[in-house]
């Protein structure tokens, strides 16, 4: 009789597939999630009772306690509102505004900043209040 040598087999796993896997669900999970952008403004919002959730899509207009105005985290002046908007509402699939505005600015001031974003072409014009998630 003859002693036969075993051969060493080799039982390791191959994981390379799982990692390909992996990164691609990263890759798809971080394409097709949204951020919101929100602004570091301090602004208290008003409050209301018959608050309605918004679309995290809508195009987000900020009025400061100062009465200063923010589009997309640039400051922007009460004239150029309109043309800016127009601007992103074209590109944008939802067609709606959302003015997030501090209880401290005047009525006037707010009403003029939702006429330019009707005038702009935003079918919904909304303002925040304390309710509004996000």
């Amino acid at each position: 009789m003859r002693y036969r040598e075993r051969k060493e087999i080799n039982h390791g796993l191959d994981i390379s597939p799982l990692i390909d896997i992996v990164f691609i669900l990263l890759i798809f999970f971080m394409v097709s999630t949204t951020f919101v952008k929100d602004m570091q403004l301090d602004i208290n919002r008003p409050d209301a009772n018959s608050a309605v959730v918004s679309s995290s899509k809508a195009i987000r207009l900020y009025v400061d306690t100062v009465g200063d105005i923010y589009l997309d985290g640039e400051p922007i002046r009460v004239w150029l509102i309109q043309s800016k908007l127009r601007d992103m509402l074209h590109t944008s699939t939802a067609k709606s505004v959302l003015v997030i505005a501090d209880d401290g600015v005047p009525s006037g001031k707010l009403v003029e900043v939702v006429d330019q974003a009707r005038l702009a072409g935003a079918k919904n014009v909304g303002v925040a209040t304390q309710k509004e998630p996000g």
